[in-house]
């Protein structure tokens, strides 16, 4: 937000992790700021924002965006925030809620310091930024439930395993979307430790064989052909062409030493590549 130079101060929070979604935001504290970017100051750091009062607020309990021209004088804002919003210079000032599954999960603010109207494009900015934040918890969500499964006794469950395994592929798909490099690699993290969790279906590899290396995009390839997919559904899945996924296929058979698709599953999943 503050690169497009639009909004040069830029601060935000999340909602703490409870209820269920499509369920009503509960009454008080929602959510602290706890990102700031751009500040002046700490006045805003840590501030509690409660549903329905000021701009945040407001944003957090309608679900849509807010924005105010003049902090300090506005009439169609409450004015509970107004000392650590006046001690940090702040005037026209715009909030954006984070939904995520019909639930509001936060708000990104981003202001000037100058009583100017705030149009389409800092709103713009604003919204893409919040659109990627959204398909970040999203994603990270799916994680968190598909770690859920490696907690549990699914080993002698096919049907429990074949859901992990389709939802890995589709993990390790979104992973190559994501353009925050942390936030990646905490999805292949994720993967890791799901494809590690495969209980004792899975035979360790030979000692005297190390584990082939296969490259994220051979793995990703891999992925979904385990879950099931043809080619072409893979093609569609990674975004690559179906040439594509025929070559990073015949290059992961050939490091595992398979003859066949299914020969590469199987000694992926031996090698703990795979769920």
């Amino acid at each position: 937000m503050r690169r497009s130079g639009l909004l040069p101060v830029a601060f935000g929070g999340l909602v703490p992790a409870s209820g269920a979604p499509g369920q009503p935001q509960a009454p008080g504290r929602a959510f602290r700021i706890t990102e700031l970017s751009g500040t002046g100051g700490d006045s805003l750091r840590g501030l509690g924002i409660t549903t329905g009062n000021g701009l945040g607020g407001k944003a957090l309990a309608m679900a849509r965006p807010y924005a105010v021209t003049d902090y300090r004088i506005s009439r169609v804002i409450s004015h509970e925030y107004d000392a650590a919003v006046a001690a940090e210079g702040l005037r026209s000032v715009l909030a954006v809620p984070i939904v995520v599954h019909r639930r509001v999960r936060g708000v990104l603010y981003g202001a000037l310091r100058q009583p100017y109207a705030l149009g389409d494009r800092p709103l713009t900015v604003a919204q893409d930024a919040v659109r990627e934040l959204e398909q970040a918890l999203a994603v990270r969500d799916e994680a968190h439930r598909l770690l859920s499964y490696a907690q549990q006794p699914v080993a002698g469950d096919r049907r429990a395993w074949e859901e992990v395994r389709e939802a890995h592929a589709e993990l390790r798909a979104l992973a190559a979307r994501i353009p925050d490099a942390h936030l990646r690699q905490e999805l292949l993290s994720a993967c890791s430790r799901l494809a590690a969790a495969s209980g004792p279906a899975a035979a360790p590899p030979p000692p005297a064989m190390p584990p082939a290396q296969l490259t994220p995009r051979e793995l990703d390839v891999l992925a979904s052909v385990a879950s099931g997919a043809t080619n072409a559904a893979a093609a569609a899945r990674l975004r690559l062409r179906p040439e594509t996924v025929k070559s990073y296929l015949r290059s992961a058979m050939r490091k595992l030493g398979a003859h066949t698709r299914l020969e590469a599953v199987v000694a992926a999943r031996r090698a703990g590549l795979l769920p």
